[in-house]
């Protein structure tokens, strides 16, 4: 069946004003993976032979530094104890720290916090250590090293 033209009306198109993301949240999803996966693989470890050097000695002046010794098998000794060899607990050095340094505040005194790692002792003991320290409220530690010529203290 033939209809004349003029009776039909033209089809009018509406312009889409959306836009399809689902590519591209296909495409964010598939670099999210591929950061996760090679972002590890960035940081790797190496293995660092650590140079000796000569350090000069600290000079003290009129007070006496605060030492935080630490054993081969992590444990934590303070010089000001009425018994030096006496154990400390985590919880113990940081107040015994605290209460020291509240002291040399009330002196008008510079603390010097130093710490004094057993050669033997890990690498994570020692920085826990400087994490008790920090904890009780020092802000600069110093590390006590023995001088590989003459066997002192640097």
């Amino acid at each position: 069946m033939y209809r004349p033209m003029h009776s039909k009306r033209p089809r009018q198109r509406r312009s889409i004003a959306e836009m399809n993301v689902v590519p591209y949240i296909d495409v964010m999803l598939v670099l999210l993976v591929i950061f996760m996966i090679a972002t590890p693989l960035l940081t790797p470890g190496v293995k660092v032979n650590l140079p000796q050097a000569k350090a000069q000695a600290i000079q003290t002046k009129d007070n006496q530094p605060l030492i935080v010794s630490v054993d081969e098998q992590g444990r934590y000794y303070l010089n000001v104890n009425a018994n030096p060899s006496q154990t400390l607990t985590a919880h113990d050095l940081i107040v015994r720290v605290a209460a020291r340094l509240e002291l040399d505040k009330t002196e008008n005194k510079t603390p010097m916090v130093m710490v004094k790692g057993d050669e033997q002792a890990s690498y994570g003991q020692v920085v826990g250590a400087m994490v008790l320290l920090q904890r009780a409220g020092v802000n600069q530690v110093g590390l006590i090293t023995q001088d590989p010529g003459d066997g002192g203290q640097a």
